[in-house]
């Protein structure tokens, strides 16, 4: 996908009194000591904080990563728990716009070490960041209300339905190539209340989010899936441009994870059944 920021008025979400109410949480923002500072792990790997592997991500995008009973979860969040792992450090998560994502601001500025936050690989963002191998082979999908009777973007067109989807993402990008001017909500959550609420009849978004959200039987009941939009799309993380030790070590608990089976163990808990040919 791409996604971008949720309509919070935090630039990072997670306030200085959660820190120090909750210094044991996953999901913090703006703490700071004297004891912190940038570090190294095994292999020289550089890092924002000493002990610690810093991700900055955007909530909620299940089921790559959101939060649960009080902890950021989700296979994004995962995977990354593997890269800290080997480097024997322990994950932290920020929670920030996705728009930086695409220009690495807060890599470059020191934020986060990486960014996790289902972001298709592209050339445009290989300008501004470099990635990891790829991760996840993502395609998007068309939901849209049952009443609209909209099953296709060529429905929507002939209907002159209402299409919706998260700004600065590759569904919306898609869209608009198919000559579409779509509603822009600013995170998953948006874009879902958009059709909750009718101020769209349907939207294109990543299908395993689409997934995640037919789980629930009030949305089943109220939206239908429709078209699959193959777009040959791979997701990948990020890191700063030139840090090839981070980005090394990333592939690494990728090709791994793929190799020994923890992979699909991880998909099959936070996405689903196994593609096809590959269960």
């Amino acid at each position: 996908m791409s996604r971008t920021a949720g309509g919070r008025a935090h630039p990072i979400r997670v306030l200085a009194l959660l820190c120090a109410a909750a210094a044991g949480l996953s999901l913090t923002a703006g703490c700071s000591s004297k004891d912190e500072g940038p570090g190294e792990a095994a292999g020289g790997v550089p890092v924002v904080e000493k002990g610690k592997l810093t991700t900055c991500t955007h909530l909620p995008y299940p089921p790559f990563q959101f939060e649960q009973g009080g902890k950021v979860v989700g296979f994004d969040v995962a995977l990354v728990d593997l890269v800290a792992k080997n480097l024997k450090f322990e994950q932290k998560i920020l929670d920030t716009p996705f728009e930086n994502f695409k220009t690495g601001a807060f890599l470059n500025s020191g934020e986060c070490d990486l960014a996790a936050a289902g972001m298709t690989i592209t050339d445009e963002r290989k300008k501004n960041v470099d990635f990891s191998v790829p991760y996840f082979d993502a395609t998007q999908a068309l939901l849209a209300t049952k009443k609209s009777g909209v099953t296709s973007l060529a429905d929507a067109k002939a209907k002159g339905a209402k299409l919706g989807a998260q700004a600065e993402t590759t569904g919306e990008s898609y869209a608009k190539s198919q000559g579409f001017d779509p509603v822009a909500f600013e995170s998953s959550d948006a874009v879902l209340n958009g059709l909750r609420t009718g101020q769209v009849d349907a939207v294109v978004i990543d299908y395993p989010v689409v997934q995640g959200w037919l789980k629930d039987k009030a949305n089943a009941g109220a939206f239908a899936l429709g078209q699959n939009i193959e777009t040959g799309e791979q997701y990948g993380f990020t890191v700063k441009k030139g840090n090839d030790k981070l980005r090394a070590a990333i592939d690494k608990a990728i090709t791994d994870a793929k190799a020994d089976g923890t992979y699909d163990k991880l998909y099959r808990q936070w996405i689903g059944p196994l593609p096809e040919g590959r269960s």
